[in-house]
């Protein structure tokens, strides 16, 4: 998030780098973090790449909510495209070398990707909030949501320009190695604590992670007790099949949005404990211990750990979604996939492969059912034309009606579950 690129904040030990300055062989971290972050690469361009080719290659999978999961594998993408191998090197090489503009650009793409995170999550919860509440009513439909998504992006970017006008690359005398050392820094002053970075620190806190998570929280909070409500005041008799499996499913959905949303606590959880912590702690130099460092590494860390973690997510919990990983990365038979596709394109693609094929077979002996129910109400109204040729008109109409009956419920099962 700010200052991930800092010497401030995770090269040098306090803010006065004259002050207790470890040289780099010496610490740890110099071996563990390069390594943490080569793992978080790789998987993070294998998992969000797939992602992005299942999306623009697979036209049933381009639903409402796919369509922010999309979104979400480009914010990561670009982080740990532009960010990520830069970030890594902080940790190998004590001197900045890239230059003013790559130091203005990798800032300046990490607040724009998490930016893009935390607002495509509050409004993937908002999105399964009407889903649940108004089933009937399709609020969200597939130009609306590239427009949300777009909005998101032009809000994200917003939000970064401060970063991308104020970071600039300084240089830091260190009095005790008798060198210096240069240091892309977001903030004016590298040397002391003023008020715009507190300001700033503190706002980004509140928009990238307090506000939104409060919000999505409400969210949920009002799905449980509509979900609540109406499993206790619906008869029995109302819960057919196909309305009960269209409700397991974008609970299921709701679901996996929760377990996005519960890594994006976690993985940026150490990250503004530390910040906020060392920017408005009076004596932060002086309380400065082994355990706040120890924090400042693993938040550092697993802040972006978080631009790796959502296509592992969707591989344990989304059926639909590792039989595509396994075509393209496992190379395995993808079969299953065509006639998942086959069989309901606008089904939820998070249902898992169990869930879908005992829907599916539901739904099918149900057809069948119905057409055998029809054909002897057929037959029977046969019977009774050849011993009653007077009702000969009413009859037909009655066949009729149960025709059109037959076609609107073959229709409905056609259909699969929407979210």
């Amino acid at each position: 998030m700010d200052s991930v690129n800092s010497s401030l904040d995770y090269e040098l030990t306090t803010i006065d780098p004259d002050v207790s300055y470890t040289p780099y062989p010496q610490r740890p971290e110099t071996y563990i973090v390069p390594v943490v972050f080569f793992i978080i690469f790789v998987v993070g361009v294998l998992g969000n790449g797939t992602l992005v080719i299942i999306f623009l290659r697979h036209r049933a999978m381009r639903n409402v909510p796919n369509t922010y999961i999309f979104s979400l594998a480009l914010a990561d993408l670009l982080v740990i495209i532009t960010c990520v191998p830069f970030t890594s090197m902080l940790y190998t090489l004590e001197s900045w070398p890239w230059g003013v503009v790559m130091c203005k650009v990798s800032e300046t793409s990490r607040d724009i990707s998490i930016g893009v995170s935390v607002f495509t999550l509050t409004a993937l919860s908002a999105e399964r909030y009407c889903a649940i509440v108004n089933p009937l009513r399709r609020l969200q439909t597939k130009p609306l949501t590239v427009i949300s998504a777009g909005m998101i992006w032009l809000l994200a970017t917003v939000l970064a320009l401060p970063d991308a006008i104020r970071a600039k690359v300084h240089e830091v005398p260190l009095s005790s190695t008798n060198k210096t050392i240069f240091v892309c820094y977001p903030f004016p002053n590298i040397t002391h604590v003023d008020t715009y970075t507190r300001y700033n620190v503190a706002l980004k806190a509140l928009i990238y992670y307090i506000i939104p998570l409060c919000i999505i929280a409400c969210f949920y909070v009002l799905m449980a007790i509509r979900l609540h409500a109406s499993a206790n005041n619906m008869p029995g008799e109302v819960r057919g099949a196909q309305s009960v499996a269209q409700a397991n499913a974008r609970r299921h959905v709701a679901r996996m949005v929760l377990i996005f949303v519960f890594l994006f606590c976690i993985c940026f959880l150490p990250h503004h404990v530390f910040m906020l912590w060392f920017y408005f702690h009076p004596n932060a130099d002086a309380a400065y211990n082994d355990w706040w460092h120890a924090t400042k590494i693993v938040g550092f860390c697993m802040s972006f750990l978080n631009s790796c973690v959502n296509p592992v997510a969707l591989y344990c919990v989304s059926g639909v979604f590792r039989a595509h990983f396994n075509q393209y990365l496992c190379c395995q038979d993808p079969r299953w996939p065509r006639n998942a596709t086959l069989a309901g394109n606008c089904e939820t693609s998070f249902n898992s492969t169990f869930r879908r094929h005992t829907q599916g077979t539901t739904i099918e002996n149900q057809s069948i059912y119905r057409k055998n129910t029809i054909a002897k109400r057929n037959i029977q109204e046969s019977n009774l034309i050849n011993l009653d040729t007077s009702n000969k008109n009413e009859l037909n109409e009655m066949g009729v009606k149960n025709s059109l009956i037959l076609r609107s419920e073959m229709q409905l099962d056609k259909g699969g579950f929407c979210s």
